[in-house]
């Protein structure tokens, strides 16, 4: 590799300096060296600071050229050199070169390096999101073998001794997390959009966590005036209620109350939203505050949304009935 460095250099400095950039990661690729030495690789190599933000697995590292590691929590220059831990992703790993146009050698410094890194951190911090189709797709199925889906697990980054959830969404694609301490925080790691989420359970147990969270989604809305309601739900928040979902079938005709809430909808563009707030707080005045209304405008448009359901919803029993509207709504959505 030094022959072909120094040949190559001699016809083109640019050329021999990558090869001997591949050299370098290569070395510290084969002696397992940690995700700061890369970094610390990549800032000396290029000469001006070098640094590594993965948010989604909390790792940040800033090295300046001297080698020193000096974090920092000022923002990125988008003008600065940057590659994703994988082809095409987000940008994570920067070169602070500013004003300055990045040349080969700082392409084949964040290439190599950010490969490097992505590899260390799959193996060491797993993999976030698990995403892998064929590993999650044999990890949620009960009738592989119990080997095939922990060496899937392990594979995908997860930690068989430890819990995780399976998240549903509406593209059919399931996902896999570890399972966070807290439901806001399984939460946030679930992107933009409707999501039902599993139950923690041990890895092998992963199947029944896929299935409550198939259930779980269809008790989520998208959260819009015309389909009000929660966009994430999960399966074990449920408690009696996951029982609709074997009472009232996808596609399946609405029943009685689900289709006056539906006529009810057709009169007023305020209807579904209020009405949702009227089950989702705890007084009339939190629902008024929650649609932007006035005490008195709800009063009204709660007797004239009695008038068109043909009960009360001002009553327990009568707010009871209309979140049991509601839910079935979601639920008889195809």
């Amino acid at each position: 590799m030094k022959e072909l460095a120094g040949r190559l250099t001699a016809l083109d400095p640019d050329a021999g300096a990558a090869v001997r950039v591949i050299a370098y990661f290569d070395r510290l690729a084969e002696t397992r060296a940690g995700v700061e030495a890369l970094v610390r690789g990549a800032a000396v190599l290029a000469g001006v600071p070098a640094r590594l933000v993965d948010a989604e697995r909390r790792v940040r590292v800033r090295v300046d050229a001297d080698g020193v590691r000096r974090d920092s929590v000022l923002p990125s220059d988008p003008e600065w050199p940057s590659a994703g831990l994988t082809p095409g992703g987000t940008p994570a790993l920067w070169l602070e070169r500013a004003g300055v146009h990045s040349g080969v050698v700082d392409a084949v410094i964040l290439e190599r390096a950010a490969g490097a890194i992505r590899l260390v951190l799959d193996r060491t911090r797993g993999r976030a999101p698990l995403d892998d189709p064929a590993l999650v797709e044999t990890l949620l199925d009960a009738s592989a073998p119990d080997q095939a889906r922990l060496h899937a697990a392990r594979a995908l980054g997860l930690d068989p001794a430890a819990p995780a959830r399976a998240l549903a969404t509406p593209d059919g694609r399931p996902r896999v997390l570890p399972a966070a301490p807290e439901p806001s925080a399984t939460t946030a790691a679930v992107a933009a959009g409707r999501a039902g989420v599993g139950p923690a359970v041990p890895v092998l147990d992963l199947p029944r966590s896929w299935t409550a969270a198939r259930t779980a989604l269809r008790f989520t809305a998208e959260g819009t005036p015309q389909d009000p309601g929660p966009r994430v739900v999960h399966a074990d928040e449920l408690g009696g209620l996951a029982l609709l979902a074997d009472l009232v079938a996808p596609g399946a005709e609405p029943p009685p109350d689900v289709r006056a809430v539906e006529a009810a909808a057709a009169d007023a563009p305020w209807m579904l939203a209020t009405l949702h707030a009227v089950t989702a707080t705890t007084s009339l005045r939190s629902a008024a505050a929650e649609v932007t209304v006035h005490h008195s405008t709800l009063q009204d448009r709660l007797a004239h949304a009695e008038h068109l359901l043909g009960w009360p919803i001002r009553t327990p029993q009568g707010r009871l009935r209309l979140h049991l509207a509601l839910t079935m709504r979601r639920l008889t959505r195809p």
